[in-house]
């Protein structure tokens, strides 16, 4: 039963099925830490091995991860929002066949859909299929732990334990909150300008403090899935 007066935090990994270095780092952080969602990459390389992953672990949310940019590699224009609008719905629609569901959430590669002149189209898209998009829900979301605050210059403080035990204290407040991660490891079937970085986000998410600090807090731990269950109780 939802309570309005509970701190809830969802961890949520972007980036599943880009390679086997990032399904894995997801996977240990899910089962060993404190890793509740991931957002599907219907894009990605390691598609295939992500799908039976998931079958594998069936407490952990999966959501779509949009992606029209990989890691720069292609050129698509946001600006164009029909093909904005059928690429969506052209992922959508994979993600559907490949799980035989809907996803529990929705989100993107380098924060796509969240570009000014895209944004308000991309609601209007949404909203129909009642499935919490980031930034246009009430889920509130905490970017901050990222080790490249700034393009290619790397801190890894900001993904260290001590970091991250301070924004669990100061960034829950009541109600719904979303931790965006980037776990993996490091592999010769992906080259990102964010990637070594990955593996020192593993190292936090699995550390035992980690959820010591949440039961401390007395946040509540859980996963889109259950946010949905939730809001619909």
């Amino acid at each position: 039963m939802f309570d309005p007066n509970a701190r809830y935090l969802i961890f949520n990994a972007d980036d599943f099925g880009a390679s086997h270095g990032v399904n894995r780092g997801i996977i240990d952080c899910h089962q060993k830490g404190v890793l509740t969602s991931t957002s599907l990459m219907v894009t990605g390389r390691a598609l295939g091995e992500a799908i039976k992953l998931s079958k594998a672990n069936p407490d952990l949310a999966i959501g779509l991860h949009w992606d029209v940019w990989g890691e720069d590699e292609r050129e698509f224009d946001t600006q164009n929002l029909q093909a904005s609008k059928d690429e969506f719905f052209r992922q959508l629609d994979e993600f559907h066949r490949l799980m035989g569901r809907a996803p529990t959430h929705i989100d993107s590669h380098r924060h796509a859909h969240r570009q000014g002149h895209l944004f308000k189209s991309f609601c209007e898209w949404t909203a129909p299929l009642k499935i919490p998009v980031r930034a246009a829900c009430e889920v509130r979301f905490v970017g901050g732990f990222y080790a490249q605050w700034e393009w290619m210059v790397t801190e890894l403080k900001y993904v260290g334990v001590p970091f991250l035990q301070e924004m669990i204290r100061n960034e829950v407040p009541a109600g719904f909150t979303e931790f965006s991660c980037h776990p993996g490891y490091v592999g010769p079937d992906y080259q990102a300008v964010y990637n070594a970085e990955r593996e020192e986000e593993v190292r936090t998410l699995i550390d035992p403090r980690i959820k010591e600090t949440i039961l401390e807090q007395g946040i509540k731990l859980i996963s889109y899935a259950d946010y949905n269950r939730l809001r619909q109780g």
